[in-house]
């Protein structure tokens, strides 16, 4: 889990100590586990106190509801994703072939969703309930597609800006909506849409990337 403070989604006060965001971390921790398990609406912050061993009052001066403590779980499921793709730009794009930028990219949003079925679950429920998680979930977006289409602009230095950020648009909007729509089919089929979520990605990048920058090895291959 993100270590990282939390400085919005309807806290009452940011914790400004080690102890005091060490004892937010456990509530989220608590929090993410009941809610997956019992539901959103089943759960009490009653409930999370007592398994996260806080008292009730120390729960509040944080979070003045349930709510609240949903809204900043939705943040850190944001920032956590974002730091994990961000790993990939770290790559010079001159090593990485088209092909395997794609498998990287879809392999950790994936996994992403895997490692947390919480994420699905506790959406899928309160879906279209709180307003603001749509706008936590478009603004996560809004942060995806920026850093995709920064990514976009160093692989091809020819692709225009306003070409970069529409391609970077669809594919966030196209890739997390497959993934996310293959969490809740069979095993079998689930591999399935993410193979064909690389293949379509792949293809489409094809379409616009003039050149697929070749591995290291391959690298003095074809030189003038």
């Amino acid at each position: 889990m993100s270590e990282r403070p939390l400085t919005a989604g309807g806290m009452r006060r940011k914790p400004r100590q080690a102890r005091s965001q060490e004892r937010v971390n456990r509530i989220l921790d608590v929090a993410e586990e009941l809610f997956a398990s019992q539901g959103y609406t089943a759960t009490t912050t009653n409930a999370i106190a007592a398994q996260a061993q806080v008292s009730i009052g120390s729960l509040y001066q944080f979070f003045p509801d349930k709510t609240a403590i949903l809204k900043a779980l939705a943040l850190r499921f944001a920032e956590m994703l974002h730091q994990q793709l961000a790993v990939i730009d770290q790559t010079e794009p001159t090593t990485l072939s088209l092909s395997d930028y794609v498998d990287q990219l879809i392999d950790t949003t994936d996994r992403f969703f895997t490692e947390h079925p919480s994420y699905h679950a506790i959406f899928m429920e309160v879906q279209g309930t709180i307003r603001e998680l749509e706008e936590i979930d478009e603004a996560t977006d809004a942060e995806l597609i920026q850093d995709l289409a920064s990514s976009l602009a160093k692989r091809d230095a020819k692709l225009e800006q306003a070409d970069c950020e529409a391609i970077a648009f669809v594919l966030v909007k196209a890739i997390g909506t497959l993934l996310w729509l293959s969490l809740s089919q069979e095993k079998t089929f689930r591999q399935r849409l993410v193979t064909e979520t690389k293949r379509l990605t792949l293809k489409y990048l094809q379409s616009y990337l003039c050149s697929d920058p070749m591995p290291p090895n391959h690298s003095n291959a074809g030189d003038d």
